[in-house]
């Protein structure tokens, strides 16, 4: 085993609001697709910062009822695929930015891909638009892996649009919350010695999430005559095992050594990565086969176009040092998580009246507590990731390895803030549906089982001091399959859910008696205590649902 040299980076991280070129989008009518996803989540406040009219096309508008810029974008419903949808948002439009990708995409998705990019090319040259951005990965040239190839395809789909576009090529995204970023992290974290496929040794150059958000804002305005492919990446170029041992050294850990192992397949190496990093399967592989190549910038011709920053572009260890100090600050800005997972349930829960005539199964649990409903309110926005999930925690754990095991998300994905969240955050193997602030929390399962799954927690004011605590797990079965995993599950519910209703209460009162003398009790302690409380009490379990 060897251990890769990482190169110096004495240079404080720099970390600037407003760069150079932000003015580039004012006054147009700028369109974002892919609004949702790490990238376009960034792109469109810096947008409207910039002054653009920006319009966003998203398929699923509660995703963005609680992100702080909703109110300054004008929000378009509609899918890439449907013209009918798509040619009413270009309309006006001078600047369209493409940002969306199936990263998790499985079966036939290049196909879809394609025909979403010929609807918007298609759509933006009837529409007059003057100019199309993407945002496509670095490649070599000759055969590449489905993903690779997938993208470079848009992007040749966009640049004979008609339309003039710039296509970026970017490598490794590194920043709080990108999935690249996240792999790195955790296989650093927990392997003392990585055993590795052989492509750790191949030539990388990573580009900070924030240089890349400076030259998309930038290709606004590079001249109409110009179409074509731009290559951008850091000032780096590292071995992949060198960008984790730069990691350790900004994360205070020893730098790993590393073997190169030629029987690590992509397939193979996708499995273990899903099961010592949240990064899923479904996202895993299009990663990893981007890395079976070099991937590295081949010219540098869009410094005639956009100038780097004035303070230059991010070194890697730089990009590392702000991620990790966004995510202790807890002010990670958009995440993989929050792009939709390939497969998952997506339908919303049907009205309770919608429920006649269909099988559907329920557990509702409901009890007063002395707790103010501010405090209980709180305890409840802050379940899951590290906070836990207040009953028999290795339940849990073990059934979110069953996930994991099949390819699902499973309970390492945590959560974006460990105190609020908004609708469309990822929550462990749930997502967040809806949240009424201080009233409603409900969670779609996003986990591998045969039926919808959903569960609400709800809080509301007691006559005479305290609050109302329910909290209901709502399931349709799929099949005969469906009905039996129900019932197969049903004694643990009894312990589960229960214990869930006793310490969230508990967690409550205890938080509000705190308060009460004076004592600051930052959200999520509680639940601390009573994972530990669960704990003791439970020892080992069997998985719940």
């Amino acid at each position: 085993m060897a251990t890769d040299p990482v190169p110096s980076d004495p240079r404080p991280a720099a970390d600037p609001v407003v760069r150079e070129n932000d003015g580039a989008v004012a006054r147009r009518r700028v369109l974002v697709t892919g609004s949702t996803g790490y990238i376009g989540g960034r792109l469109t406040p810096r947008l409207v910062a910039a002054g653009a009219d920006v319009r966003v096309l998203v398929r699923s508008p509660g995703k963005l009822v609680d992100v702080p810029w909703a109110g300054d974008v004008e929000v378009v419903e509609g899918d890439l695929t449907d013209a009918s949808t798509v040619r009413p948002a270009m309309e006006g439009v001078d600047v369209v930015y493409y940002l969306a990708h199936a990263m998790g995409g499985r079966g036939d998705f290049e196909a879809a891909e394609a025909e979403a990019a010929h609807t918007v090319a298609d759509a933006a040259r009837e529409a007059g638009v003057g100019r199309i951005v993407y945002l496509g990965g670095l490649h070599p040239e000759g055969e590449l892996s489905k993903h690779l190839q997938s993208r470079k395809e848009v992007g040749d789909i966009l640049l004979a649009s008609g339309v003039p576009t710039v296509a970026l090529q970017a490598g490794v995204v590194i920043g709080s919350g990108s999935a690249s970023f996240e792999m790195i992290r955790h296989l650093t974290d927990v392997l003392p010695y990585m055993p590795a496929p052989k492509w750790v040794r191949n030539q990388i150059q990573p580009i900070a999430v924030r240089d890349v958000l400076h030259y998309l804002l930038g290709a606004a305005d590079v001249p109409a005559d110009v179409n074509r492919t731009f290559d951008i990446g850091g000032p780096d170029v590292l071995r992949y095992g060198q960008m984790m041992n730069g990691y350790a050294l900004e994360a205070g850990l020893k730098q790993r050594p590393i073997a190169s192992l030629p029987v690590f397949t992509p397939w193979l190496a996708s499995q273990w990565v899903n099961l010592v990093t949240p990064v899923p399967r479904a996202l895993a592989v299009p990663i990893i086969a981007s890395l079976q190549y070099d991937c590295v910038v081949h010219e540098h011709d869009i410094d005639q176009y956009v100038p780097a920053p004035a303070e230059g572009l991010l070194r890697y260890r730089q990009a590392v040092r702000l991620a990790l100090q966004r995510e202790k600050d807890g002010e990670v800005e958009t995440s993989w998580q929050d792009s939709s997972v390939s497969g998952a349930p997506s339908d919303l829960l049907p009205s309770d009246p919608d429920w006649s005539g269909h099988i559907v199964y329920t557990d509702d649990r409901e009890t007063d507590s002395t707790a103010p409903p501010e405090e209980l309110w709180k305890v409840v926005e802050s379940i899951g990731g590290e906070n836990g999930w207040y009953s028999f925690p290795l339940a849990w754990a073990a059934r979110g390895w069953m996930d994991r095991l099949v390819g699902g998300v499973g309970l390492q994905r945590g959560r974006r803030s460990r105190s609020t969240l908004r609708a469309g955050d990822a929550l462990d193997w749930w997502r967040v549906e809806k949240i009424e602030r201080g009233h409603l929390l409900r969670l779609r399962a996003e986990m591998k089982v045969p039926g919808g799954a959903w569960l609400e927690m709800t809080v509301t004011p007691r006559e005479g001091g305290g609050s109302h605590y329910r909290q209901r797990a709502v399931f349709f079965p799929q099949g005969l399959g469906g009905r039996l995993y129900w019932f197969a599950i049903l004694p643990f519910h009894g312990v589960i859910f229960s214990g869930m209703l006793e310490r969230i209460t508990a967690t409550a009162e205890r938080d509000a008696a705190a308060a009460s003398h004076g004592d600051d009790v930052p959200a999520g302690r509680g639940a601390q205590e009573a994972r530990v409380a669960a704990d003791d009490a439970h020892g080992s379990s069997a998985a719940g649902s």
